[in-house]
């Protein structure tokens, strides 16, 4: 195999496993660290006081530093199926 045949193939195996979906491992409560309830969409973050939470929309407009990625949080949207999604972060 030559050198840039080798590159290619590495190159598509790193661009599948970063498309590779990302779901939610842990239960996900029916209300967010600050009260409001979760219904289709969460997001885990960082919060302006510093700690990080697990926050609906709602709070997620409040109280997040409204980033996402690393250090700063994900989003996560309910799936047919029940399970989480990270779609987002």
């Amino acid at each position: 195999m030559k050198t840039t045949e080798f590159r290619k193939l590495i190159q598509e195996e790193i661009k599948a496993v970063l498309k590779e979906e990302k779901y939610w491992m842990g239960d996900v409560p029916k209300k967010d660290d600050f009260g409001y309830p979760i219904v289709d969409e969460f997001f885990d973050g960082k919060t302006k006081q510093g700690p990080w939470a697990l926050m609906s929309y709602t709070s997620w407009k409040i109280y997040s530093v409204r980033k996402l990625g690393t250090g700063y949080g994900q989003r996560y949207k309910k799936q047919s199926g029940g399970k989480w999604l990270k779609v987002e972060g």
